[in-house]
């Protein structure tokens, strides 16, 4: 007889598995609005989709890069609009070595791991725990023991809200659940705030509060070194085109900003970048508890078919992705991104847009 309801709790249970499973496997769009200010979103890779605000004159543009359907992010080698993790940018030669142990990882650029390995967290269908269009919608992805070579079961959860006017909230949470290991998210969204398909972004105005980076070797690995930005084009202290320098530079931006060192007050919001668009008179604020973020040019960009038939190119967006150091895991000196059971990994953005 016991048996007979060990089997049955076991059939139903296996019953409700899979069709719960089946639920959580359907791909949607979740628009929040408010007003003139709108953003879109899908559970595939938690992308943002679209965020449209009005320009100074009152005209409603789509400022961020990406595709009209959904299928052609499942293809998308760009990142656009992602969560990307379990640890975003890159870990050198794709190991690293944790209480004793070497963890070998997905290599997914050349032998180095890029943004969490070949399946990432930005190709994967996430959870849709909660949504209401007029406030938030959360995501929420079971990231398993081994996935991607990282150790451990994590529990993860992202949450966009809309905050006043023109404001968009990013809170993204995660919980290990056995093993301590590195967690890292970045939301890998490409702006353009004169207008998706407007072209370059080299004339925008970028500051970004930071006067150090973490310079890079010829593969955009840390060299673990933290460098002062004066004297060199990566000076945003003030605010400046990006165009004025980058072809000081190979290729254009891609590097960390350090905008703290960790320790106290790690938890605070501090403001990071200003990038303004003088035609549309959009002016975005980004703010974030994060320790840095890196500055991206989309110099990988290439003749990228997007939204409207659109063709993306090279610096046709740029990305402001909040972070820990990468490849802290290989760097003693980095902050640490290693999160033990019992603790919980916190990341907060917050995306003001003003338009004069």
């Amino acid at each position: 007889m016991a048996k007979e309801v060990l089997v049955t709790v076991m059939v139903m249970w296996v019953v409700m598995y899979s069709v719960c499973s089946e639920e959580d496997r359907k791909i949607g769009i979740y628009e929040l609005k408010r007003g003139d200010f709108s953003v879109k979103f899908t559970n595939y890779g938690a992308v943002m989709i679209s965020l449209l605000i009005p320009d100074k004159h009152g005209k409603v543009d789509d400022v961020v890069l990406g595709f009209d359907s959904v299928d052609s992010y499942k293809n998308d080698t760009t990142y656009f609009g992602a969560i990307v993790g379990r640890v975003a940018n890159r870990i050198g030669g794709a190991k690293f070595e944790l209480e004793g142990h070497l963890y070998k990882l997905v290599p997914n650029e050349g032998r180095n791991t890029l943004h969490g390995g070949k399946k990432g967290f930005s190709d994967v269908i996430w959870t849709v725990r909660s949504y209401k269009p007029d406030s938030h919608v959360t995501f929420t992805y079971h990231s398993f023991d081994g996935e991607e070579g990282f150790p451990g079961d994590v529990e993860v959860k992202v949450t966009y809200m809309i905050m006043g006017t023109n404001e968009l909230g990013v809170k993204m949470e995660a919980k290990p659940l056995n093993k301590a290991t590195p967690i890292d998210l970045a939301l890998h969204t490409y702006w353009n705030l004169k207008g998706q398909n407007s072209g370059d972004i080299l004339s925008h105005d970028v500051q970004l509060f930071a006067s150090h980076i973490t310079p890079v070797d010829v593969h955009l690995i840390p060299t673990g070194h933290i460098s002062p930005v004066a004297g060199t084009p990566y000076d945003f202290l003030s605010p400046i085109p990006i165009g004025r320098r980058i072809h000081q530079l190979p290729g254009g931006y891609d590097i960390n900003y350090v905008i703290s060192s960790g320790g106290s007050g790690e938890h605070l919001l501090r403001r990071t970048a200003v990038v303004s668009e003088s035609v549309s008179g959009r002016r975005m604020e980004l703010w974030t508890n994060q320790v840095g973020v890196q500055f991206y040019t989309s110099n990988m960009l290439t003749s990228v078919r997007g939204k409207g038939g659109f063709v993306y190119r090279k610096y046709g967006g740029l990305c402001l992705e909040t972070q820990g150091f990468p490849d802290s895991v290989n760097h003693e000196n980095f902050p640490s991104q290693i999160v033990k059971p019992g603790e919980i990994y916190l990341h907060v953005m917050v995306f003001r847009f003003t338009a004069h």
